[in-house]
């Protein structure tokens, strides 16, 4: 089947990435607690949460790969069953140095479904539908972004917090195996030739050089450093501040609701500011929001910054994945993708390590000094991101201008 087309897979699609991101957002700060109830401080809340991004660090480019010259829908309900053992059996190992090897293997999981995923909607969206259709995505990751912490503050707290965290997580393991049941039939049958030979392999470098793929690495990994280290060390703030469990589970759905609203309106957005200038301002905006979240207010301002910051937030990750793709040399899409990957799983060890430290010298709260001054030099480097990949929401019937010979015959179409 063409490109474009019937989009029930697509929906089935954001319906598994719900769940699989539901129950890693479930996860984590079920894990925190965790570690928190056996004994660990603020750096070895960092290491844990920089170990769920250790493994995807090596496996994102072979994967990729992989996928390039063959089908994504096996990577799928392989990534669930990873990111369901992950969690339930972080959940039952009594020590932190096991907790961060089970936190490692649902990184892992959640790499393999996501690697397949933004594969499929790169193989089966045409090019003017690209942002649309990775917008409607990441609404699945936002989903379960929503619905995952408040599963977690309900279940979690009381005088047994290793108890109620570990329940959690079990929860968490179940939650995700759910998402096999919308995987059926997800991927269109493709002929043969329209794949690439496995021997003709674009070399990493030529895709790194193309204009717009490291842009679109760096802000997407600054992003999710933010979102990543928003739910890591919240419940820590929480802790110091004296805010319950559920509360800091609702502020973490609030971020993740005004992120599901900016990808609801982003098609418009794009049409009335255009992708360079959304992406810088955002990117500006959600530095001031981030550095914002080390300032002692009450609840209520808390809970506008976050819901801000989440909107600014959802812009980066769905525009990234499109510049990627269409900068990319077209047979090596999923490696472009996976690069993308391996700079997000980068920033994920990286970032939370560096707040580790940062929170173990400064206090918990200068984390989110650093994210913001990260997420201000993401924005000079939107500043510089090609506009072009912004033409690709115009409709089918209105295609992007073409150069040299084809400009006539796009002019005048037989």
């Amino acid at each position: 089947m063409a490109p474009g087309g019937n989009r029930g897979w697509l929906l089935r699609l954001v319906i598994a990435f719900g769940f699989a991101q539901g129950a890693v957002s479930m996860a984590r700060p079920a894990v925190s607690y965790r570690a928190l109830a056996l004994g660990a401080d603020e750096r070895a809340i960092g290491v844990i949460a920089g170990a769920y991004a250790l493994l995807p660090l090596f496996a994102a480019v072979p994967l990729g790969r992989r996928t390039d010259h063959g089908r994504c829908a096996p990577l799928l309900p392989a990534g669930v069953v990873l990111i369901s053992g992950g969690c339930a059996l972080s959940g039952l190992v009594n020590s932190l140095g096991a907790m961060g090897l089970w936190s490692g293997v649902m990184g892992l999981g959640h790499l393999c479904f996501v690697i397949g995923a933004q594969s499929l909607v790169a193989r089966q969206s045409a090019p003017h539908e690209q942002d649309r259709n990775f917008g409607h995505f990441t609404i699945g990751a936002s989903l379960g972004q929503l619905i995952g912490p408040i599963a977690a503050g309900a279940l979690i707290g009381g005088s047994d917090m290793a108890g109620t965290s570990t329940l959690a997580l079990l929860a968490a393991g179940a939650g995700a195996a759910v998402a096999c049941a919308s995987l059926w039939r997800i991927e269109h049958p493709a002929p043969v030739a329209s794949r690439t030979a496995p021997g003709e392999r674009v070399p990493v470098g030529r895709i790194l050089r193309a204009r717009g793929v490291p842009a679109g690495i760096l802000i997407s990994m600054a992003v999710l450093s933010a979102t990543d280290i928003l739910t890591a060390y919240l419940p820590v703030v929480g802790e110091h501040r004296g805010i319950a469990p559920s509360v800091v589970g609702l502020l973490l759905s609030l971020r993740a609701a005004a992120t599901i609203a900016c990808r609801l309106v982003l098609t418009p957005l794009l049409r009335l500011l255009g992708r360079t200038v959304l992406l810088t301002v955002t990117c500006l905006l959600a530095a001031v929001l981030c550095a914002g979240i080390a300032v002692p207010v009450p609840v209520g301002a808390l809970a506008v910054m976050l819901a801000a910051l989440g909107f600014c937030l959802g812009v980066g990750q769905p525009l990234s994945m499109t510049t990627v793709v269409q900068a990319a040399p077209a047979d090596a899409r999923s490696t472009a993708l996976a690069l993308r990957l391996t700079g997000n799983r980068l920033g994920q060890v990286a970032a939370p390590a560096a707040a580790g430290l940062v929170a173990g010298g400064a206090g918990v709260a200068a984390p989110f000094v650093m994210l913001g001054v990260l997420l201000f030099l993401s924005a000079g480097v939107a500043l510089r991101t090609p506009a072009a990949p912004a033409d690709a929401t115009a409709p089918a019937k209105d295609p992007p201008p073409r150069t040299g010979p084809d400009r006539t015959r796009a002019r005048h179409p037989r």
